[in-house]
């Protein structure tokens, strides 16, 4: 397997793409992905919800396209951010399911070849903001997997004011800087967070630099400012409490991009902003406040509320503004994507995402994907997905929100996303020869997951 050693002799040379996405004014763009945390499908202005205000997303999506078919990688935080870093399932990069949040605890193999990896290799810059959970010892924390600097908690959540880790007991402080613990008492982590891209990017300014600010917002406890509780004191309950914590995150998500522009930098960056996957319907988050629209689920399962997300992407310099893709995509896609369009080459290595490049630039191409693969947790009680053109086949299906509606004759689901977005009823046995096809084209996928270097040929 790959390890950063073997990526720096393996990416000696940049071989830049033949259609010159890459040619701005820098040889090599900036990029900046910025990974929202149990944010619903449809919770931004520009996504349709008419109670929120977003204007930093509204701005990136008019600057920029829209997606309104990704998916995430999985359903959970850890095992999302896995197939994000690594452009592969994250049940093959070794994360199925959530990661440890205690300290010495392992997590993402240190083998598997993560984003910071490839652009380091380039001569990027790299910088991680935010949070980790993708492993808690000193290999698995970020300044093992390729970034120079790091700074935020490496746990599944924190307290945005004592950064305690929030969940239950023992109380334990995780906020940490290039794997030293740090700590600021009472200080609103999202304006540490702002702080410290603004820092790095002013520092970088004159070198191309790859930032991954994992914005830990609107995931619980939902702490949002005092300035946007008040403004939506009329919303129902846990709405209101929702609504305030995602305006606070747009509000700082906007004072970075501001800073881009301020430097003269925005034309020259590639901005991904995108939710880790769908809402929480959790005690902790007051049992929801998401808006997933028509679709079914939530965090944690893998109906469409649970992986269909927010997703923009803008480059002013380098690609369409103000444009729409309905094509269906991945966040394991962005790995390719942003080398192709960064003009970097990948060494030989499997990838389960596709470039998204074709798709970007000509509204009319094609998705990559004939077929993907989701799988959530191990073992044969695993959730897991195979969906094909607008066949959708869940296996062990799970509805967070409505948990009595999945009966024991749904263990197999089948869905026509066409006919039925919402996923309402289970067409399985009506159609047994698609179920029959889908079944084994998910044999052929777990075939694949034994053998690292292998998977499905689309």
């Amino acid at each position: 397997m790959f390890k950063f050693s073997s990526i720096l002799c393996c990416l000696a040379v940049t071989t830049f793409s033949t259609n010159a996405v890459a040619q701005t004014r820098r040889q090599q763009p900036n990029v900046l992905v910025i990974y929202t945390d149990d944010q619903g499908t449809l919770d931004a202005n520009c996504y349709g919800s008419k109670d929120l205000i977003t204007p930093t997303f509204d701005r990136l999506a008019k600057t920029g396209i829209r997606f309104t078919q990704m998916y995430s990688p999985s359903a959970i935080c850890s095992a999302s951010r896995a197939g994000l870093m690594t452009g592969r399932f994250p049940v093959r990069a070794g994360v199925p399911a959530n990661v440890s949040s205690e300290r010495g605890k392992p997590g993402m193999p240190t083998s598997e070849m993560t984003m910071a990896e490839l652009f380091r290799a380039q001569g990027y810059r790299t910088g991680h903001v935010g949070k980790w959970h993708l492993g808690y010892t000193d290999d698995t924390m970020p300044g093992g997997q390729g970034f120079e600097s790091t700074f935020g908690h490496m746990g599944g959540c924190i307290d945005n004011y004592s950064h305690f880790f929030y969940w239950n007991g023992p109380n334990r402080h995780d906020l940490w800087r290039d794997g030293v613990e740090v700590w600021e008492d009472g200080r609103y982590f999202g304006d540490s967070m702002v702080q410290e891209c603004r820092r790095l990017i002013s520092e970088w300014k004159e070198q191309p630099f790859f930032i991954y600010w994992a914005i830990n917002w609107p995931h619980y406890p939902l702490q949002g400012t005092e300035k946007w509780r008040e403004r939506y004191t009329d919303l129902p309950r846990p709405r209101d409490k929702y609504a305030a914590f995602v305006s606070s995150m747009d509000e700082r998500i906007g004072l970075v991009v501001d800073h881009l522009e301020a430097l003269g930098l925005r034309d020259d960056t590639i901005i991904v902003l995108q939710s880790d996957h769908g809402h929480s319907v959790e005690e902790r988050t007051f049992f929801g406040g998401g808006n997933p629209g028509p679709y079914r689920g939530a965090k944690g399962c893998l109906f469409e509320g649970g992986i269909r997300v927010p997703s923009i992407v803008s480059w002013p310099g380098g690609l369409p503004q103000n444009q729409v893709r309905d094509q269906m995509a991945v966040g394991c896609d962005w790995f390719p994507t942003l080398a192709e369009l960064t003009g970097i080459e990948i060494p030989e290595h499997h990838l389960d995402g596709r470039s998204l490049v074709d798709v970007l630039q000509n509204s009319e191409a094609q998705s990559p994907h004939k077929s993907f693969y989701w799988q959530l947790g191990g073992g044969n009680n695993s959730q897991w997905v195979v969906r094909r053109g607008p066949w959708k086949l869940l296996g062990n299906p799970v509805d967070r929100r409505d948990p009595q509606s999945i009966t024991d004759d749904d263990r197999y689901f089948l869905a026509n996303l066409q006919q039925d977005p919402s996923e309402s009823s289970n067409l399985a046995d009506a159609n047994p020869v698609v179920v029959y096809e889908l079944m084994l084209l998910r044999e052929e996928y777990v075939a694949g997951l034994d053998n690292k270097t292998q998977g499905v040929d689309e």
